[in-house]
């Protein structure tokens, strides 16, 4: 009876007790706006610094801001959505753990489509609009003037934001003397998606293209990110009236004016007499996840890899003469673009004839940037009994760690469930995972914990290590990959990319009947993106691209075109 009576005054107290003050938003769409109901995510953001809008102010790193994500169907001008201690957020997890002061707050609807999918399901995702899947930047998208706003200590408040402000459409770059954009309707993706869906891409032209019809030129894949338009090429001499700017990542002063100034000396090497004369394109396919789709087939993304390869490639070749044969195709790229050109390659092993894969994305899922998918069971966590090390993410060329697994996950879980934040670690999911029952990507480990899926793990080895591909197909493989493979990375690179290389590397000098015949190379405390230059620092390398390998393209060319090829029409200099 003792107990029972201390139990019952443990609970008349807690009863008692005043209610822990809470902070609130609710967000709402101006009516000014005229616009339809809508579905998507929306985020809330705060931000301590004033420097610019918390929209932008999002990242891994030490210096970001909040932000708060939920999902909302059929949002419309006359009703509000409600943010409280709920919602998952990051890098504060909960609106109740804020803490007092002053903040500039700022929502943003990123806007969802409906697809009906081939395989029956129907999802939810945002669709490019020409900003290569941004969220923050992305046409069409509803977003509010960022208001101050002063969390009071102790205190119950609840804020209004209303979002005033719709992200305007972007122009399509125009074409030029040397520069040529087209986009054409994919029946393979439009088939997978359910819906009309394109690919562009922009062509940079030889010299002397239309003064020789005769001519019929290699085709160059430069694979990356979105790119809005060719980049590093100019006509014109650095602008005399730009202002100096300042490159923190390279600390490097005047970095605007020498990227204009490299631009400007790959043109007058394009031009000049003794340049080999190529192709070169620069690929737009972004999807409902990414800002590209890893030039490969996908479960959750569909026949991107065919469509590059059976349907724009082909078209570009036709249209701008082409040779059209896989001994004239070549590629590269640097960290998505890197992977791209190597696993593009890998899987197309007859349609290309040599890649070159700088600071390539995993390709070794032992070392998944620094977790190993099929021994660890958490990605986040180093195995421990009594205590929690956290798995870093990015370093500098010294080793400091400045955020870690965890911290890059949680961000993306805010900005949006299954696979849908459009950042790094759920394209890999959206690129690499089978599809689930509901129509997305198969979570690779629970985005809150950390926990590793290994049946996902075993369908990631089978389908997208590019090793262990390697590794177990090199009888059937080898023979048509030999002379192709080319790789460099920075033995510092910033997400620990290297370490992958280094597993690849050993299993490529390895190889015999036939021996793999390429290249491996690291630059010494480089950091990402480091491409294979041992005379320049990354900030220089990485605007050469499209010039740094021409010879060992044409030396390739040299010892596997096949008898009869065209080696001499593209050779002209006037």
């Amino acid at each position: 009876m003792k107990y029972l009576t201390i139990l019952a005054m443990a609970i008349c107290c807690y009863a008692c007790q005043p209610s822990q003050p809470s902070i609130t938003f609710d967000v709402s769409i101006d009516t000014k706006l005229n616009e339809s109901a809508k579905d998507g995510r929306l985020l809330l953001l705060l931000s301590t610094d004033d420097s610019a809008e918390p929209r932008f102010q999002i990242n891994d790193g030490p210096n970001t801001q909040i932000v708060y994500g939920q999902n909302v169907e059929g949002m419309s001008s006359d009703q509000s959505v409600s943010f409280d201690g709920l919602q998952f957020g990051y890098p504060v997890q909960s609106l109740d753990d804020l803490k007092p002061g002053e903040y500039w707050v700022q929502a943003l609807l990123h806007t969802y489509e409906t697809f009906n999918l081939s395989s029956g399901h129907t999802v939810k995702l945002p669709m490019d609009n020409g900003e290569g899947q941004q969220w923050n930047r992305s046409p069409g998208n509803l977003y509010s003037t960022p208001i101050k706003v002063t969390i009071e200590e102790g205190t119950s408040q609840n804020f209004a934001i209303v979002m005033d402000q719709v992200i305007p459409p972007i122009d399509e770059p125009a074409d030029t003397e040397w520069i040529k954009h087209i986009k054409i309707k994919s029946d393979l993706l439009s088939e997978f998606w359910g819906r009309d869906m394109y690919l562009g891409a922009h062509v940079l032209l030889p010299k002397g293209f239309e003064e020789h019809p005769e001519a019929n030129y290699p085709l160059m894949i430069f694979h990356g990110h979105y790119p809005s338009d060719f980049g590093g090429f100019r006509t014109t001499p650095p602008d005399p009236t730009l202002e100096p700017d300042y490159s923190a990542r390279f600390n490097v002063s005047g970095y605007n004016i020498i990227q204009q100034q490299e631009a400007y000396n790959q043109y007058l090497q394009w031009i000049s007499d003794n340049f080999p004369r190529f192709i070169i394109i620069e690929i737009q396919h972004p999807t409902p996840y990414y800002d590209d789709s890893y030039a490969v087939n996908s479960a959750s993304q569909g026949p991107y890899g065919d469509a590059i390869t059976y349907e724009l490639i082909p078209h570009i070749e036709e249209q701008f003469r082409g040779i059209g044969e896989g001994w004239a195709r070549f590629l590269y790229g640097g960290s998505t673009g890197g992977w791209e050109a190597l696993a593009v390659q890998v899987m197309y092993p007859e349609e290309y004839n040599g890649c070159f894969a700088a600071c390539p994305d995993p390709i070794d899922f032992r070392a998944y940037c620094l977790v190993d998918l099929y021994e660890y069971d958490n990605a986040y966590y180093y195995e421990s009994e009594h205590k929690q090390v956290p798995i870093p993410a990015h370093r500098d060329y010294l080793g400091a760690v400045n955020s870690y697994m965890e911290d890059s996950n949680h961000k993306e879980l805010a900005l949006g469930d299954k696979s849908r934040s459009g950042q790094q670690f759920d394209i890999w999911e959206a690129t690499y995972s089978p599809q689930g029952e509901d129509g997305y990507p198969v979570r690779i480990w629970d985005k809150k914990t950390g926990k590793i899926n290994k049946e996902v793990a075993e369908y990631w080895k089978e389908n997208y290590d590019l090793r262990y591909i390697l590794e177990r197909d090199w009888d059937e493989l080898g023979p048509k990959l030999q002379g192709k493979i080319n790789i460099y990375c920075g033995d510092m690179d910033n997400y620990y990319l290297n370490n992958a290389v280094y597993l690849m590397e050993e299993f490529l000098e390895g190889t015999t009947d036939p021996y793999y015949d390429g290249e491996v190379d690291y630059g010494d405390r480089a950091e990402h993106c480091w491409n294979g230059d041992q005379e320049n620092g990354n900030h220089i390398s990485r605007l050469r691209y499209n010039t740094m390998y021409v010879d060992k393209i044409l030396k390739r060319i040299e010892e596997s075109a096949p008898k009869g090829a065209d080696l001499t029409s593209w050779r002209y200099k006037e």
